[in-house]
């Protein structure tokens, strides 16, 4: 019988043995040494329900800017003085706790996408989440999420050793089916579990019991074992961010700090992701005029640490790995349109994308807006959505990642692919690839 073990299998299927011998286990599926200069495609997830009229509110005079006043007398963001909305393309604002990704979208780095979605009807977040994750909207049956099925699409080098990173505690629904993904908060993380007093002999008789044969066992053993060495030894001596760049306090800004610090490491990160949590608003949730409540606060978190992960992989004498880089920032619906009597807002429907990179061709709002008269909202209650999530992304891995029509129906299967939003650039050369879209009525 012909045994076939890679190094990034081989946890899996030898991790008892591993256990029974040296009397301890690998947390985490290591890889071996390699390098990649990939493109890699960072996913921020708001759970939640971020509220998208209040982020990029319409700030124009006309009937939509008076019913978003009428809807909204204590949250609504005003257009002038204390608090007011950051002018975007004369029709919209943004809200002004994001003022650091104001200068991004200035610099025409940040494009919005708004009106944003899914096109299937739930309040639930637990269902909104996962639909989105999967790429399946209101199938749950669905065995991979759409990351996965991205990356079995993709020719990837085996010695690439990091190709999906779930920063943080947990692996979202989008990596479903994929072994080969990885779920850390920090380099430290990625070692030998046990006591980390006896790792170093642990490690030691690892080294002495994987000899120099060419034994399948021995080589899927030596390689994790020099996975381990790889990545902890991004972490023997403090990671310095490029730019001055100040990372925020906090498991947001830290997480966002190990995937800049993956990147530059240039072990083959195709995609990342992170969680934001406390975008369920319910009540309490604040107006603008101050930057202390609730929602400026959740706000201000995200636009220092995504401001702060564009200056740290920016150039400035050295690589520019955003021009590799793209970021997108999703929750799974909006907010309803009106304010509740908490003073807060309840479940929606349509929600508002940010994409980030240097490759992105920012500084404008795109996509069809629904309109905030009674009859244009959607269910007369909430902010329509008139694009899909899919049609955001598929354009990001057409044009970052050369996905074609054939890849993308593997990726999000059922979905009918449209028209570009023209958010981003091509990768350049003659190996550029672009859809042929199917424009929508």
């Amino acid at each position: 019988m012909t045994h076939i073990v890679t190094r990034r299998n081989f946890l899996a299927g030898c991790s008892s043995t591993i256990a029974a011998l040296a009397g301890s286990r690998l947390d985490q599926l290591a890889f071996a040494q390699g390098s990649s200069t990939s493109e890699a495609l960072v996913v921020v997830f708001l759970r939640g329900g971020w509220d998208a009229i209040n982020v990029v509110p319409p700030v124009a005079a006309g009937d939509d800017r008076l019913a978003y006043e009428t809807a909204r007398p204590t949250l609504k963001v005003p257009v002038s003085g204390t608090g007011a909305a950051l002018p975007l393309d004369g029709f919209f604002g943004l809200h002004p706790a994001l003022a650091s990704l104001h200068s991004l979208y200035q610099a025409q780095h940040l494009a919005i996408a708004h009106a944003t979605g899914l096109t299937y009807d739930t309040r639930s977040h637990f269902d909104a989440q996962e639909y989105i994750e999967l790429g399946t909207p209101g199938i749950k049956t669905t065995a991979t999420g759409w990351i996965s099925r991205l990356l079995s699409t993709l020719s990837l080098d085996p010695a690439m050793p990091l190709p999906a990173l779930a920063a943080g505690s947990g692996t979202p629904t989008s990596f479903l089916g994929y072994a080969d993904t990885v779920a850390i908060s920090s380099t430290s993380s990625f070692n030998l579990g046990g006591s980390s007093t006896y790792r170093g002999q642990q490690l030691s008789g690892l080294r002495t019991m994987y000899g120099p044969t060419s034994d399948w066992l021995d080589q899927a053993g030596k390689e994790t074992i020099a996975a381990v060495d790889l990545i902890q030894s991004l972490g023997t001596t403090a990671y310095v961010p490029a730019n001055g760049a100040v990372y925020p306090s906090g498991s947001f800004g830290t997480n966002l700090r190990l995937i800049a610090q993956m990147i530059k490491a240039n072990l083959g990160l195709v995609s990342a992701t992170l969680d934001l949590g406390g975008w369920d608003t319910h009540e309490n949730q604040g107006d603008s005029l101050s930057m202390s409540t609730y929602m400026s606060q959740l706000l201000t978190n995200l636009a220092a640490g995504l401001g702060t992960f564009y200056l740290d992989l920016d150039g400035s004498g050295s690589a520019n790995y955003n021009l590799r880089t793209t970021v997108v920032v999703m929750s799974e619906f909006g907010r309803r349109f009106k304010e509740n009597a908490n003073r807060g807002t309840d479940h929606g429907h349509g929600s508002v994308i940010l994409i980030l990179g240097g490759m992105v061709k920012g500084g404008k709002v795109v996509g069809s807006w629904p309109g905030l008269q009674t009859e244009q909202l959607y269910q007369r209650a909430d902010l329509a959505v008139s694009t899909d999530y899919r049609r955001v992304l598929s354009e990001i891995l057409n044009r970052r990642m050369k996905r074609n029509s054939s890849h993308l129906a593997t990726i999000f299967p059922g979905y009918t692919q449209e028209s570009p939003l023209d958010i981003i650039q091509g990768v350049a050369g003659p190996s550029k690839v672009f859809l042929p879209f199917i424009q929508k009525g």
